[in-house]
C-alpha cells in the first residue's frame, strides 16, 4: 500500500471516470467498488484503482467541490506516440490548457483539462529516468503564490521520509512571477514524488477538497502525530479530512479502513460508516469496535 495515495471527489462519475482512465492507461484496474451508505451525501460511491501501477482513490459524494487545475498529475511517457494517443483521448469532452506542441523542457508535451474536469500534463521524457509515472502537481495561486518553497520545506518537516530535488526558479522577464519564487520542483514524501510551482497569473481557482491526500496510518500515533502536524484549519476537521495552511486537503486514515469498509457483511460496513461519520480525527478503537458490533 502507498503511504500517499491521491483522492479525487466526483459529483457522481467516480465508476464511469475510473473505467475510462483504466482503459487508456496501460497497467491499470479497478481494485473494488464500495457503496457508503447514508452520509451526508446519501449513498457515496468509492473507487479503489490503480492507474499506470499506482494507487488512486476515487469518490462519488454530490456537487460539493470540483476539481480545478491547482493539482494536475504529470504523466511521464516514453514515446511520442503514447504522448499522442493520451492527449486524443483525454480532449475527447475536453479544453487544452497548453497545446500539445514542443517546448523547452520537452519535445512533446500538452496540458489537458479532461470531461470529468480532471487536468493531466502529458509529457514526452525519452530516455530520462522515470521514477513515478504520473505525478501530482500542486500549483500555488493567489493568496498561496510565492509560498511554495516553504510549503515543501514544510512537508518535508512533517514527514520522516523526504527530499527536495532541484528548484528552477523565475527569473527577471517572467514576470507577473516574482524573480526567485518556484518555477518548478520536485519532492518526495514517503517515497511518493509530487512536484510543485508558483503561479502569479490570475487564477480563477485555488486548492480545495476536491483532491485530497490519504495518507494512510498504521497506528493511531501515526493518525495523532499527522493530525497535529497538518491540521491547521479546524472547522474544516471532518471523518479524517483536514486543511494544511496552505489550503491543500488530507485525509489521515487508518491503512486497514478499505478492509473495514469493503467488508460484504453490509452490517458491518454501516456500523463502521457510522461511527466514522461522528468523528473528526479517527480513533482506531472506535472503529475496530463498531465493526465487531461490540
Amino acid at each position: 500500500m502507498q503511504k500517499i495515495t491521491p483522492h479525487v471527489w466526483f459529483d457522481k462519475e467516480a465508476k464511469e471516470a475510473a473505467e475510462y482512465y483504466t482503459s487508456i492507461f496501460e497497467n491499470s484496474e479497478i481494485k473494488n467498488i464500495t457503496t457508503l451508505h447514508d452520509t451526508p451525501s446519501g449513498d457515496a460511491g468509492t473507487v479503489n484503482l490503480t492507474l499506470m501501477g499506482q494507487e488512486f482513490m476515487f469518490i462519488s459524494a454530490g456537487p460539493y467541490f470540483k476539481v480545478n487545475p491547482s493539482i494536475s498529475f504529470l504523466v511521464a511517457v516514453k514515446t511520442r506516440d503514447e504522448v499522442e494517443y493520451l492527449w486524443k483521448m483525454l480532449s475527447d469532452g475536453g479544453q487544452a490548457l497548453m497545446e500539445l506542441g514542443e517546448y523547452p523542457f520537452s519535445e512533446k508535451y500538452g496540458w489537458i483539462q479532461d470531461k470529468y474536469g480532471l487536468s493531466w500534463q502529458i509529457m514526452f521524457v525519452g530516455n530520462r529516468k522515470i521514477k513515478q509515472n504520473i505525478t501530482p502537481t500542486l500549483m500555488f495561486v493567489g493568496d498561496v503564490c510565492g509560498k511554495t518553497e516553504e510549503a515543501i520545506q514544510f512537508y518535508a518537516s512533517v514527514f520522516h521520509d523526504a527530499t527536495i530535488g532541484e528548484i528552477l526558479r523565475y527569473e527577471e522577464g517572467e514576470e507577473p512571477d516574482k524573480v526567485g519564487t518556484i518555477k518548478h520542483v520536485s519532492f518526495s514524501l514517503e517515497g511518493f514524488e509530487l512536484a510543485a510551482m508558483d503561479s502569479a497569473l490570475k487564477h480563477e481557482f485555488s486548492f480545495n477538497e476536491a483532491i485530497s491526500f490519504i495518507v494512510n496510518c498504521n497506528n493511531q500515533d501515526e493518525i495523532n502525530y499527522y493530525w497535529g502536524k497538518l491540521s491547521a484549519l479546524p472547522e474544516a476537521e471532518q471523518c479524517g479530512w483536514l486543511k494544511d495552511k496552505y489550503g491543500i486537503s488530507w485525509q489521515i486514515v487508518p491503512s486497514m479502513m478499505s478492509d473495514l469498509l469493503s467488508t460484504k457483511d453490509e452490517k458491518r460496513a454501516q456500523r463502521v460508516t457510522e461511527a466514522f461519520l461522528k468523528m473528526k480525527k479517527f480513533d482506531i478503537k472506535t472503529l475496530r469496535k463498531a465493526y465487531e458490533g461490540t
